[in-house]
């Protein structure tokens, strides 16, 4: 099915290419390449799928990012595109609520894996929820129907991949999941080298839903596999 993807990059040359690909997969394309042009187009159309880059001219990719955030309209899945490659560039793009993200350069297989597997989850938000019962562990209680988490009666505010991943492991507590297992499971994509992209989701999830993140509760590392749900 053609999905409206919407394409904001400085990077003429980058552009192009991702618009070409995109192309050859039936969507329909738009493109910009200055921050504000990007914002503006965003607010015109209703897009299935939105590709930004952190650094533009005008308004940035983190802003526009938190922009398309405060829309509780609608939710359009962000995919960011990067050339900084810290730690805290990344954290910044996924607390604002960027689904993902890839680190330029980066290769056009995986980039494409990426937006298939973005646009397989909007469609599945989009079908009404075939079991919408509420899982509760301890303090915690996860609504799969309304998407809420929270703790000790407290709505707790996470991204929509954050909610995937706890959602994903309460599904099965007391199994154990490799980095990699997960990659492929909640992002829908596995590729060795992006462990860390569960890192940083991990981290920033048990910051809100553990009582003490450091000596966690709920998800546990089991050092040398992976992480465990633990329902007691």
């Amino acid at each position: 099915m053609q999905k409206k993807i919407l394409i904001i990059e400085d990077d003429v040359h980058i552009a192009e290419l991702v618009r070409l690909h995109l192309s050859d997969l039936g969507h329909s394309l738009e493109v910009c390449h200055h921050g504000d042009e990007g914002w503006a187009q965003y607010q015109k159309i209703s897009f299935d799928l939105v590709i930004l880059d952190i650094m533009l001219p005008g308004l940035d990719g983190l802003e526009i990012c938190k922009r398309i955030r405060t829309d509780k309209q609608r939710y359009t899945p962000i995919l960011m595109l990067t050339s900084k490659t810290t730690e805290l560039d990344r954290v910044l793009g996924l607390e604002l609520g960027a689904d993902d993200y890839l680190t330029k350069p980066f290769s056009l297989m995986e980039f494409i894996a990426r937006v298939k597997a973005l646009l397989r989850r909007s469609d599945a938000l989009s079908q009404p929820a075939i079991n919408n019962t509420v899982l509760e562990f301890k303090s915690l209680s996860i609504n799969p129907n309304s998407h809420e988490v929270r703790c000790d009666g407290k709505l707790v505010e996470l991204t929509a991949k954050e909610f995937d991943l706890l959602h994903y492991f309460a599904q099965h507590p007391g199994q154990v999941f490799s980095r990699l297992q997960l990659l492929d499971q909640v992002w829908g994509y596995s590729h060795e080298g992006y462990e860390h992209t569960v890192n940083s989701h991990m981290n920033r999830l048990r910051s809100k839903i553990e009582p003490d993140p450091r000596n966690p509760v709920y998800i546990k590392t089991i050092w040398g596999i992976g992480y465990q749900f633990l329902a007691e």
